[in-house]
């Protein structure tokens, strides 16, 4: 029965098939090098024999990674693409331009369990977590159309990394693969909105991978009504994990936070924010949310990010205003998707 996604293949996996298929063993390189190169087509693989891609068929999902939409901002040049699975989920990957080089936003699952108030997401019925294979793609695949080489990614896109944490884990060891893409774990950059018990865990990886979590409030009243994670674990919680994961591995932790008018923009909040992290190795990336369909949540103004920032700063913070991009193909993450599956139940 086939039940990996070709990409989920490592070295080591391909070498037992070829024996086991007796197939010769430097085939198993060959396979793995059109895979690494983002190939999900047999057919692509011209210097490997015909009834050797055959067996691979039988064996695993191959083509289960088709482009549905592509998407180019005139305005930065941020590429979205739209990707349908095997099973028919759909997931979506950025592709963002930078003056050091590429940067991709990476989906891992099909939907998202979390339920923000203010996510994109929220209201669409969850899919299933995606392989380490099919986040890889996005990588492999998205670097194969734009004919680029990817420089950076983050897991940041739809769906909660932790909540997949076994097959992140398993994504990351693949990317680092110097035989596969080669990415460095420093490359890598992981987004959780704080699900505490894996924090713990993933501070036991000893990974120089980069973790971001998303905060958005500096207490937990606000942080319950805009994100149910806050209902589990609090921020005094979810603080201590932090300390933790800074105090192992020395490396400094982004918190995500973004501005909705006359939610969590205040001076107030901001004042409260220092309170909370000051004196911590942290950096604040402030973000002037977008206006998503179906809830009431509306983007600070220019003037109150900046406002907000400067308190930040002001009490020894450090903090910046990250640059929206793909504003004019809805980069943000889950937008496009939420459509297209709209569109399939009319």
């Amino acid at each position: 029965m086939r039940d990996k996604f070709c990409l989920d293949l490592t070295l080591e996996d391909l070498n037992a098939w070829c024996e086991k298929r007796e197939v010769p063993k430097y085939r198993a390189s060959q396979i793995y090098g059109w895979l690494s190169s983002g190939t999900v087509d047999t057919a692509d693989m011209t210097n490997v024999p015909k009834n050797v891609r055959s067996m691979l068929e039988e064996d695993f999902i191959f083509g289960g990674f088709e482009l549905r939409e592509h998407l180019v901002s005139k305005i930065d040049g941020t590429e979205k693409f739209v990707y349908g699975l095997y099973d028919g989920n759909i997931i979506e990957t950025v592709a963002m331009r930078y003056k050091p080089g590429i940067s991709v936003c990476v989906s891992s699952q099909a939907g998202c369990k979390m339920g923000c108030a203010f996510c994109a997401s929220a209201k669409i019925a969850f899919g299933r977590s995606l392989s380490a294979g099919e986040i890889l793609a996005q990588i492999s695949v998205t670097q194969k159309i734009i004919g680029e080489r990817i420089r950076s990614v983050v897991i940041m896109g739809i769906g909660e990394p932790f909540d997949n944490y076994d097959n992140v884990m398993r994504f990351i060891k693949l990317a680092n693969d110097p035989e596969g893409l080669g990415l460095g774990a420093r490359h890598i950059t992981l987004s959780t909105c704080g699900l505490v018990p894996r924090i713990e865990e993933f501070t036991k990886e000893g990974l120089q991978v980069n973790l971001s979590i998303s905060l958005h409030a500096p207490n937990d009243e606000l942080r319950k009504k805009l994100m149910p994670v806050a209902k589990a674990y609090s921020i005094e919680q979810l603080m201590n994990a932090c300390k933790e994961y800074t105090k192992a591995t020395s490396r400094r932790i982004t918190f995500e936070y973004s501005l909705f008018a006359g939610v969590n923009d205040t001076p107030e909040c901001a004042r409260e924010l220092v309170k909370l992290l000051k004196g911590g190795l942290y950096h604040v990336n402030l973000i002037s949310a977008n206006k998503v369909p179906g809830t009431v949540f509306q983007s600070a103004s220019p003037a109150k990010v900046k406002q907000f920032r400067d308190i930040l700063t002001s009490g020894g913070i450090n903090a910046t205003i990250r640059r929206e991009m793909g504003s004019d193909i809805m980069a943000a993450c889950g937008q496009l998707r939420r459509g297209k599956i709209e569109e399939a139940q009319c």
